[in-house]
Order: structure tokens, then sequence, then C-alpha cells
């Protein structure tokens, strides 16, 4: 502990205690928390938790991936995964510039529950779950029941996100498209993410999510069952209409129109769908 308002653990427990002690603010990347205070200093304890190993990493057990707190944009870019997860490192890629991938962690771009948040729809895509740990024991929640909303999560205030839970599919492929006003470093105004599994030339498993078009992404439940048992080619595409995407319910800012976004959304989700079949 370097201050009262600055705690630094080194393992787990401690970490654990302080939430349980006093009102905190989880700082991982700090990416999202400086920003939000503006030109005001931090109102609340900091609980910097960078320094407990057991929440750095990607690792991979039996039957699933476990990414942990603390690991950063840049670890997933660079570490070498199979192509069931190559639309989140592509998601990756997509946030902020270097400097911020450098710092910025997974599961903090979670936990501030941004509608916009550059990994959340494709973690949705893969079935994520979050890992919550306190000092009364873990619990496990799926992404989509963790998310309630615009900034608002399922996290209680003595607990910790420990790590993201994704189920391993070795026949699995994926992709992420994202639409800015440029190329890097914008707020996204639509994103989609997509998790195939073909087998036999017909798509046997489907799971697609949209970003940036509700108050937290969504995935497309019926347009993924529509899509089972249709030929892994080109021609999925006149399978996927507007229609299928009824359950969004896109604002209209300075960034785009809701129509706009409607429509950039399912040009997205047909290019997402066939990149993936061919990943």
């Amino acid at each position: 502990m370097l201050s009262p308002d600055y705690v630094r653990p080194a393992n787990l427990n401690d970490a654990l205690q302080a939430l349980a002690s006093r009102e905190c603010q989880v700082l991982a990347g700090g990416t999202d928390v400086f920003p939000a205070c503006g030109d005001k200093p931090v109102a609340v304890s900091l609980l910097d938790i960078t320094g407990v190993p057991y929440l750095a990493g990607i690792t991979v057990e039996e039957d699933r991936w476990r990414i942990g707190a603390t690991t950063t944009w840049s670890t997933l870019v660079r570490s070498q995964l199979p192509p069931q997860l190559h639309g989140l490192q592509a998601a990756a890629r997509e946030v902020g510039g270097i400097q911020i991938q450098n710092a910025g962690t997974l599961a903090g771009n979670i936990c501030n529950a941004s509608p916009a948040a550059d990994g959340v729809p494709a973690l949705l895509a893969l079935d994520a779950e979050v890992e919550l740990s306190s000092l009364h024991g873990t619990r496990y929640l799926p992404l989509s029941d963790f998310l309630l909303g615009s900034r608002k999560t399922a996290r209680r205030s003595d607990e910790l996100l420990t790590a993201i839970i994704i189920p391993h599919r070795p026949a699995a492929r994926s992709a992420f498209l994202k639409l800015g006003h440029r190329r890097y470093l914008v707020i996204s105004i639509v994103m989609v993410s997509a998790v195939l599994e073909v087998e036999h030339g017909a798509i046997a498993r489907a799971a697609l999510a949209v970003g940036s078009c509700s108050a937290v992404a969504r995935r497309l439940h019926a347009l993924e069952k529509k899509l089972i048992g249709q030929p892994a080619s080109l021609a999925v595409m006149d399978h996927i209409h507007k229609d299928d995407l009824a359950g969004l319910s896109p604002i209209q800012d300075i960034r785009g129109t809701a129509a706009y976004r409607m429509d950039a959304a399912l040009t997205l989700v047909r290019r997402a769908v066939t990149e993936a079949m061919h990943e």
C-alpha cells in the first residue's frame, strides 16, 4: 500500500480484502478510468490489480480458454491462437492505438460496459463467461447476463472480475468487422462478430453479435438458427435480410442515423459470415 488512496496488492486475496473493506475503483490499464475523470482528481481509492500474477495471461485448459483480467490487448494480438479466436484478435487490433493496446485490458473493456466496446461483440459470439471472485467465493456469469446496459454490469462492489472464460471449440472459425469514420482511433458506428463451425460443406453452428446498435451488444439468435444447414458458400448471403436484425435498436447521433446503422449492420453481418466461412 503506497498511500490510503492507492492499493497495489501482490496476490488475489489481498485484492479481494481491499474490495471488501472500502469503496474502490479497480484499476488495470486505466485507459477508461482516467479519461473519465477529465480534469478532476480521482475521487475514490484506486485498487491497482496489475501486481497480481494470477490475473495475467492466456491459458488453455481441457475444454476452455482462460483470459486473465490484466491481459492486455497487445498480449492478445501477439499470442498464437486458433481460428476460433481470430475474430477476437481482430477486435483487439481495433482498440485505440498501440499505446492503448499496450495498457488496456479485455476485462476493463467489459467492465466499462460501453455500447461501443470493441471486445464485447467478439466475446458474445464466443459464448464467453466472466469469472467473478470475492471473499465469499467465485461465481460465473454469461457475458450477456453480466452486461445490464450502458455503463451497467452485474458486478457487486466486493467482486473482482478475475477472468474471461471461453469454451474451447477447435472447429470454430471467426471474424470481426468494424465500421467507423476512419480506419483507426475511432468509436465504432457498427461492429459485427461471427463465429461459425462448418461440417461437410454446410454451416453446423453459427454465432453472430452486433455492437453499437443497442445499449449493449446483441446476439442474433434467430438468424443463427436460420443459418444452420445452409451451404458454406457466398450464396448464404441471400438468406440474411434486414428482418433478421429486428432485435437491434440503434441510436441516432453525430456518427450516423439509426437507419444508416441498420443498413451498415446488414452489410457487415453478411461480410462477417462470409469471412468466417473462409477463415
